[in-house]
């Protein structure tokens, strides 16, 4: 493929990104009424099988699509990064495909794990919810409750470009931001990854933009 070809369908897959972020904030955070601390098993396994499609439809755009695209993005700004500094592209780059695998993994286990549990539910409503909650572990662990890989990922890309003047300050100061933030989600602060989600909404929209319209071997002005 033509490199720049690549470099506006990255752009492209990079806004998409952002877009379901956003859509992921709205659906958790407006649309979906998760039952209080005090709910029983009974009420709980109730939510989970009474929005069954939308949790499993949630989980395949937020985790499996997301990493599908995101892997176009990361082979993007590699391919746009590595005609400047060629190892430290390639690095940053191993951390952007992990990642990749770990959001992928994430979704597919989070939706295996939702079918399984609504099934054991129907006679085991107690131990459907234990095994929920292993599940709930698992995929937080692997990417949905830490960002520390993306964020090794966006800082390094964002150093390596601030270096050789590629895109433009504000935007790979925003990129370092972001890492930084991502990082600190090691800690169990909620305000980490609020941090790292919204910061890199505007990162992905941005980055993806720029991909889109700049020329390919043209550096910052």
């Amino acid at each position: 493929m033509e490199l720049r070809k690549l470099l506006k369908i990255g752009g492209i897959c990079a806004i998409l990104e952002a877009f379901i972020y956003i859509s992921a904030f709205l659906v958790y955070g407006g649309v979906l009424v998760y039952p209080n601390a005090d709910a029983n098993e009974i009420e709980k396994l109730s939510f989970l099988s009474d929005n069954y499609l939308t949790l499993s439809v949630l989980n395949f755009v937020s985790y499996v699509l997301f990493g599908i695209l995101l892997a176009v993005v990361v082979l993007t700004i590699h391919q746009k990064l590595k005609i400047y500094a060629p190892v430290f592209s390639s690095l940053a780059s191993v951390f952007g495909f992990i990642w990749v695998g770990l959001v992928i993994a994430s979704g597919m286990i989070a939706n295996i794990g939702l079918n399984s549990v609504i099934e054991i539910g129907n006679k085991e409503p107690e131990n459907a919810m234990l095994i929920w909650s292993s599940v709930t572990i698992i995929t937080e662990g692997l990417g949905g409750g830490n960002e520390i890989v993306g964020g090794v990922w966006v800082l390094f890309l964002s150093l390596i470009a601030l270096k050789g003047q590629i895109f433009n300050k504000p935007l790979n100061a925003l990129g370092i931001l972001v890492g930084i933030a991502g990082i600190l989600t090691i800690y169990p602060l909620d305000i980490f990854t609020e941090v790292f989600g919204i910061s890199q909404i505007i990162w992905f929209i941005w980055i993806g933009i720029l991909l889109v319209r700049q020329p390919l071997l043209s550096k910052a002005k």
